[in-house]
């Protein structure tokens, strides 16, 4: 079982980006070199914004919520966490 976490992004989202995004990319590099972290990465169609992250525990998907810029300085509107059950890996 894995966990994802999907993030909307807020209407005015590319005004807060810039300057919190280094100390986002350390928390998914922190997250990642623990071994929790396995995917990240932001969707490129319409609605611009929204992202996810693929976790190995559901622990790990709180605590990166719990720790992220972007959910603090407002960039993120709506979070969740959905149980994944994998069934074709690479």
């Amino acid at each position: 079982m894995k966990y994802v976490v999907f993030y909307e992004a807020a209407p005015d989202f590319m005004s807060k980006v810039p300057p919190i995004f280094e100390a986002h990319r350390a928390l998914w590099k922190k997250f990642h070199d623990a071994g929790t972290l396995l995917m990240i990465g932001p969707f490129r169609d319409e609605p611009a914004g929204g992202a996810l992250g693929i976790f190995k525990t559901r622990g790990a998907a709180e605590a990166f919520i719990s720790e992220d810029p972007f959910v603090k300085h407002g960039v993120v509107a709506r979070h969740t966490i959905r149980e994944w059950d994998e069934v074709l890996a690479p």
